[in-house]
């Protein structure tokens, strides 16, 4: 009997899968197998909420191979050595993945399917992370898009060329070799949970796996998706749909989202209007990739290189490390920050005013915020990770101007208004008065000390927002004239 090796990466699900539909559709059996080679990802190995969520979607894929009489085969080690045992143990001639878009995983990929095809193996690679490839899409002078605008007018074209794929009804699994190679593993071996119990509200809040993934959209639809454009900015309102991580690692496609939403509205092809400002968001994640990929330097480097010249500040310890803790005395800042830590996962308003503090008010290069962000997040994702800081910096492609510089007072006061989000996640400001929520320093001495307040950083914050706010302006001056 034929056997076909579907490598699980990025797409850790059965339904919606083209790798596992195309090895389903061409082989007799298929075996599941995941590789674990965290130094192939140089300089951007997953973080620790990454492989928090990493091994429960594991575990959860595993259990869905298992109902189903197969097995996940999980090896540690060289991917091209792993696939080399893989293919030996189980007598496989075919492989089957799906792509991925960073720089460091598309030259390895490359490489392994040059080398196994050479070896005679049949080598196939897929798309099931994107609803069209970046080298798809381009300007009418063939050129890749940098704003994003017109990019998702041309991409949203063809949104809609595929539709999800059910779980193949050929599918007959291969259980994992009784006889494994040195590089087989168990999923505790990978050692991918943490030993200091940071992780302890996750399992409250999230669900990882694909049926998670099916939970949270199907609640998503029917709470929250039609008032997705008023209330996606309100931090206090659960409003978003918060299906980022499963998009992360795979156990939901956005075709599978686009697909849910016409079916409920069941208008047809097309975008409905109350799930437009959803579905532009999506599209903000094709043109993250679109970028990813035109633009591989910009994980490290800025896009609009006149910023390579701007007079970043060289980080204060003391300062960097009580903006990672929420702890600098600006309410919207710390209580977005403390919900990073806590959760794994941060409201989209917020992260745009905490990342406006890093960048511009104290001046810290965006890469800062970016490896952090890249360690916490559950939905760390490297595409949206940096293009977001970018543009929250200023720096990347169709970014806010560097000299747009979000105001955590206003921000919290016009999208926080009673103060819930701050007092949620910053619990020593629970008595001060809404007016004075988000910005308790203006409170009288005597007023400060009746709210407990007295001699903490909220009576005076670690951050003069004017002072700092001028200073990030006159720096920018510096590069204004020089060229992109």
């Amino acid at each position: 009997m034929s056997v076909a090796i579907v490598w699980f990466r990025r797409d850790l699900r059965l339904a919606d899968n083209p790798a596992l539909c195309a090895a389903a559709a061409s082989s007799d059996q298929v075996l599941a197998l995941y590789i674990h080679a965290p130094g192939e990802e140089t300089p951007w190995q997953p973080g620790a909420a990454t492989r928090w969520w990493l091994h429960h979607a594991l575990a959860a894929l595993d259990a869905s191979l298992r109902a189903r009489g197969g097995a996940l085969l999980i090896k540690r080690g060289d991917s091209s050595e792993c696939l080399r045992e893989a293919l030996a143990e189980s007598g496989a001639t075919s492989l089957h993945w799906n792509r991925r878009y960073e720089p460091a995983v598309i030259a390895r990929d490359q490489r392994i399917k040059e080398t196994m095809r050479e070896r005679g193996v049949d080598a196939h690679s897929h798309n099931a992370l994107l609803l069209v490839e970046p080298w798809t899409v381009a300007t009418q002078q063939d050129a890749p898009y940098r704003v994003f605008t017109p990019f998702w007018r041309n991409a949203a074209q063809r949104a809609h060329q595929h539709l999800p794929s059910a779980v193949p009804q050929s599918l007959r699994l291969l259980a994992a070799p009784s006889m494994p190679g040195r590089h087989t593993c168990t999923l505790d071996q990978l050692g991918l949970l943490p030993s200091i119990a940071w992780d302890a509200a996750f399992p409250t809040l999230w669900q990882p796996g694909e049926a998670g993934a099916q939970a949270r959209l199907a609640d998503f639809l029917d709470d929250s998706v039609d008032g997705y454009a008023a209330a996606r900015d309100q931090p206090d309102h659960a409003g978003t749909s918060r299906l980022s991580p499963y998009l992360a690692t795979g156990e939901l496609s956005p075709r599978q989202i686009l697909a849910a939403i016409h079916d409920r509205d069941a208008e047809g092809p097309g975008f409905s209007a109350r799930a437009q400002a959803y579905v532009r968001q999506l599209g903000w994640r094709e043109f993250c990739y679109h970028l990813l990929f035109h633009f591989p330097q910009t994980t490290v480097q800025n896009l609009n290189r006149r910023f390579d010249s701007f007079p970043w500040a060289d980080p204060d310890a003391t300062l960097l490390r009580a903006w990672q803790q929420g702890r600098t005395g600006i309410p919207l800042v710390d209580a977005g920050m403390r919900e990073l830590w806590h959760t794994g996962w941060m409201h989209n308003r917020v992260r745009m005013v905490v990342g406006s503090l890093l960048t511009k008010n104290l001046r810290y290069h965006w890469q800062h915020g970016a490896r952090w962000f890249w360690d916490t997040l559950l939905d760390a994702d490297l595409a949206n990770n940096t293009q977001g800081w970018q543009w929250i910096a200023g720096t990347g492609a169709d970014a806010a101007p560097y000299f747009r510089v979000f105001n955590p007072v206003l921000q919290g006061e016009r999208f926080d208004p009673s103060g819930h989000y701050v007092r949620r996640h910053v619990p020593e400001l629970a008595r001060v008065p809404d007016r004075y929520i988000h910005q308790p320093w203006s409170m009288s001495p005597i007023e400060q000390a009746e709210c407990g307040i007295a001699g903490t950083p909220y009576a005076r914050p670690l951050i003069d927002l004017a002072a700092s706010r001028d200073a990030a302006l006159l720096a920018y001056q510096s590069i204004r004239q020089l060229p992109d």
